[in-house]
């Protein structure tokens, strides 16, 4: 038997302190490798943390509400031998130092780190902070939520909260601004001054008296928070990159009758249906290995080329929000496996289960907008990214077809393809060139491919 201390993990790109929410597991509770046991809060998401080891929970070493950086110590963790000695030998520790200097040492680490981050960045906010002198604990998340939202802390107070001692969640606050939102504007009362009587009106007035200008008040909707965070990033997107947009018109009618004669055997072997997004995105994924300067971002007056290929897709949630999870390594994929991450990520996008992994580190990003009935778009890029692409939508509609014995008008199925890119780092040439390449898989797309 031994004790290890579990360390909060890291919770994706550049979240460098997270929120306890609640403990799942209690103290004495025995736990499996993966079993989720505590619920913390980022800036991005709320979410589960898995355990790092098998054993018994023995001690909790944060409370909930506390604000933790990541790596700190926050559990410690009952072993078997066989786990002890492999996690000994993970992290040997050659001084010998007592377990009381480890979380000593974690303790001022963290407060160094928190005075840094804070000297950076003055929204960053400490325990003391985020407590106010009424004594009642907000974490940072909420607090965001709230000056977003323009709830002063006067009302904050008032909100009652379902967290532990009664504790303000995120939830809690999102309903409250929800009702808040819900409710009439009171309309002020005008006063009333006491008039002379006024003259009869002349003749010539009368017909213009009985037609008055009709006005009406518009309804007021107020910006959700995460309405404000995209209209921010594409406003900032449209001042940093000169967006430039070029068009194809591609011809889907293989692909299409490829996708209506495996659909059902599709579902029926891999439970999961076969859209067209994982088509496209295997198109795309073909086209950055031929064109990676199309893969990149900007740091200044450098180009960073990205080694890894990491596809982001918008999603529609039931707010009318978008989001936009990501398939890391793409090209790693093969169809099947790019329709079953496409279903997963969409699933999760709508159930507000995504992590701040699935949302970070994207690449290149793809709008499939033929599934709002549109046939063409100018989408924003996603910063830092320098390029995105929207699909529109398929319509059946007569072209030429060429064929040795001359040309034939026949029916086929179109699609247009729009391409934004960066004109910083991206011009016409390689731009124009990646969206006909990406239309030149999907027209040589074999009809006779099979599932595998």
């Amino acid at each position: 038997m031994g004790l290890i201390d579990m360390v909060m993990p890291k919770m994706g790109e550049s979240i460098m302190e997270c929120t306890v929410i609640q403990w799942i597991k209690k103290p004495g509770d025995r736990i499996e490798a993966d079993d989720s046991i505590l619920e913390v809060a980022t800036d991005k998401v709320d979410t589960e943390v898995p355990s790092s080891h098998s054993g018994v929970l023995k001690e909790l070493l944060v409370k909930d509400g506390d604000v933790v950086a990541v790596g700190a110590p926050i559990a410690r963790i009952e072993v078997g031998a066989e786990e002890s000695a492999s996690a000994s030998e993970a992290t040997p520790d050659p001084a010998g130092e007592t377990v009381e200097q480890d979380v000593a040492s974690a303790a001022a680490k963290l407060e160094t780190d928190i005075e840094v981050l804070s000297s950076r960045n003055p929204d960053i906010r400490t325990d003391a902070e985020t407590t106010p002198a009424s004594g009642r604990f907000y974490s940072p998340l909420v607090l965001s939520i709230a000056k977003t939202e323009g709830i002063p802390g006067e009302e904050l107070a008032k909100i009652p909260g379902s967290g532990a001692e009664n504790r303000l969640t995120k939830n809690d606050l999102l309903a409250y601004v929800e009702q808040r939102q819900s409710q009439p504007v009171p309309e002020k009362q005008e006063q009333v001054v006491p008039k002379t009587p006024a003259p009869a009106p002349r003749q010539s007035d009368v017909k213009e008296q009985q037609t008055p200008a009709q006005t009406s008040s518009p309804d007021i909707i107020q910006m959700d928070r995460m309405r404000k965070m995209i209209a921010e990033r594409m406003v900032d997107s449209k001042r940093v990159a000169p967006h430039v947009t070029s068009f194809v018109e591609t011809d889907m009618t293989l692909v299409a009758q490829w996708r209506e004669r495996v659909k059902k055997s599709f579902q029926q072997q891999y439970g999961e249906n076969i859209t067209f997004t994982p088509i496209l995105i295997e198109a795309v994924v073909k086209a950055i290995r031929d064109f990676p300067m199309i893969n990149v971002s900007v740091d200044g007056d450098k180009i960073l080329v990205k080694k890894s290929i990491n596809v982001g897709m918008a999603v529609a949630l039931p707010s009318g929000n978008l989001i936009v999870p990501v398939i890391h390594d793409a090209d790693q994929y093969n169809l099947v496996g790019l329709a079953k991450k496409v279903g997963d990520l969409t699933r999760r996008a709508r159930e507000n289960k995504l992590t701040a992994d699935d949302l970070a580190n994207g690449t290149y990003t793809i709008s499939n907008i033929g599934t709002f009935g549109n046939i063409m778009g100018t989408p924003i890029i996603l910063q830092p990214q320098v390029a995105i692409m929207a699909f529109g939508a398929i319509q059946k509609k007569p072209a030429v077809i060429e064929t040795p014995q001359g040309d034939l008008i026949g029916i086929r199925q179109k699609m247009f393809i729009s391409h934004s890119y960066d004109h910083r780092v991206v011009d016409g040439s390689l731009g124009g060139q990646f969206v006909k390449r990406v239309s030149d898989y999907l027209e040589a797309f074999d009809p006779e491919r099979s599932l595998i």
